[in-house]
């Protein structure tokens, strides 16, 4: 049971049965009726024993590996007293002795940035290998401290006062390219649920759309003017489809195509989550008659998912089938097509005008052709447009100056956390260069391939020695002066 009760922070507090259950801790349990018990130590006389005290009567323990392991429990103790008492103190702004509930940490925004070693053992064939890692954490009260402090191995740590902002400069570190893949997924996943979202608010809208019986299309100043073209909306798509490709062939080449990426699903996800609840706080009438739309009072949950899962899997598009009525404020489509545009132009280099003409142009005929198919209000895409193109350009003017913004305005944490938590230890901007995400090595030989002299056929003994006998015949040796010597020895004995 005493070994269940939390022993209070500071040790001059101990009672001698707190004394009992530190010894059971540290692995002297056959000493802990014998020190705190029957010679009633206590606390402060726990910090006060000496070697000479352990070895001698009345305790006289005689083995020295277990006063060893005291005495170094106590230096342990001693030095984490101290430490608690001074990091304590500058919290607080007091010198009182800290007490163990700890209200003296309570209502403060600094910590403690404790850095320590802590030792690993590991068994690398079949021997075993001790390795020590140098590791920071941060406190903010008593317990942590001392559990913190418990795991440094060679009993060294450092502790030092930090502030509030230390701390977010602690956490604001640059990315590694570890980190900035892991903020790709988190961003990812973070657009892919607001898309769900959007998908089952689209269904329960349709649920609910007003009767065009009742509520006729309301009065508009495009809608009113321009007349219906059926092949519109369709058309619209296959401009979006074009500018998806054109952006994600830019993206594909681009040096920062992770830090992009995760800039572009980020901002979806946000927009999305946003037309959630424009959708669903107010349904506005359907904006043509020639849209075929019913309310379904009565679908239930299983049908509802199941609608929501098409919208989801086929993004929404007509082309890909997908029918809904009640979704108008604001126009999913024109975001889509405005914030690709916009990240067209941003991450292009500024002289490739021909591109950005032709990516706005489109922009602009893909806005016509959705009102021209009087699938939206004119409002719809006049507030997509804003919301969408003025979250870009605040977005990045943050990532942008995030380090400064940040540092002058504490609010930007609270008010713009994913903005904050995506683009801290970011680069900013970023320069419009583009390579391929793989290298391609040739070999050499492909192109420049020695040419192999033919290699002679072999020859067989006996054609060889055939050949050498006929050689010798035709074909006698001469001498120095060009003569035969078969000649001018012919010539010797004719004379």
């Amino acid at each position: 049971m005493l070994d269940a009760k939390p022993l209070p922070a500071d040790p001059n507090d101990w009672r001698c049965e707190d004394v009992a259950v530190w010894l059971r801790k540290i692995g002297m349990t056959k000493y802990a009726d014998l020190i705190a018990m029957k010679h009633k130590v206590d606390g402060k006389c726990l910090l006060a024993l000496t070697d000479t005290d352990l070895k001698d009567p009345p305790v006289s323990i005689n083995c020295l590996g277990d006063i060893k392991k005291i005495l170094f429990g106590i230096k342990t103790l001693n030095e984490k007293f101290q430490v608690l008492e001074i990091g304590t103190s500058a919290v607080s702004n007091s010198h009182h002795r800290p007490q163990s509930n700890g209200n003296a940490w309570k209502n403060q925004k600094d910590g403690l940035l404790v850095e320590y070693n802590e030792q690993n053992h590991l068994s690398i064939s079949g021997e075993d290998v001790v390795t020590t890692t140098r590791r920071a954490e941060i406190v903010q009260d008593e317990e942590t401290l001392l559990d913190t402090l418990a795991k440094s191995t060679d009993g060294t740590s450092t502790v030092q006062l930090i502030s509030r902002e230390e701390i977010i400069r602690q956490v604001e570190r640059p990315d590694t390219y570890f980190k900035s893949v892991a903020k790709l997924l988190i961003a990812f996943a973070y657009s892919s649920l607001s898309f769900l979202m959007t998908s089952f608010v689209m269904v329960l809208v349709h649920d609910r759309v007003p009767d065009t019986k009742t509520y006729p299309p309301l009065p508009d100043i495009v809608l009113d003017n321009v007349p219906h073209i059926p092949w519109a909306f369709d058309m619209c798509e296959t401009i979006g489809l074009v500018l998806a490709i054109v952006w994600f062939t830019v993206l594909f080449f681009h040096n920062e195509r992770v830090i992009i990426a995760r800039r572009m699903f980020s901002l979806l996800g946000t927009v999305f989550l946003l037309r959630c609840f424009t959708m669903l706080i107010t349904s506005l009438s359907v904006p043509g008659i020639h849209l075929q739309c019913e309310a379904r009072p009565n679908t239930t949950m299983q049908e509802k998912l199941h609608k929501a899962f098409h919208i989801w899997s086929n993004l929404g598009m007509s082309l890909h089938g997908v029918r809904s009525c009640g979704d108008y404020m604001f126009s999913g489509h024109t975001t889509v097509i405005t914030m690709i545009s916009h990240f067209i132009t941003e991450y292009t280099p500024a002289d490739w005008t021909g591109l950005h003409t032709f990516t706005w142009v489109l922009n602009c005929f893909a806005i016509f052709l959705i009102l021209a198919a009087h699938e939206h209000y004119s409002i719809d895409v006049f507030i997509a447009f804003y919301i969408s193109s003025r979250m870009f350009l605040y977005y990045h003017a943050y990532a942008y100056n995030h380090a400064g913004i940040t540092a002058t305005d504490y609010r930007m944490r609270t008010w713009f956390p994913l903005g904050w938590f995506f683009e801290y230890g970011s680069q900013g901007k970023v320069e419009n260069e583009f390579s391929l995400p793989f290298s391609i090595r040739i070999p050499r030989r492909i192109f420049f391939a020695k040419t192999e002299k033919p290699t002679p056929k072999p020859i067989s003994p006996k054609l060889t020695e055939t050949n050498r006998k006929k050689s010798s015949v035709v074909s006698p040796k001469q001498n120095g002066n060009g003569n035969c010597k078969n000649h001018n020895s012919h010539s010797k004995k004719h004379n």
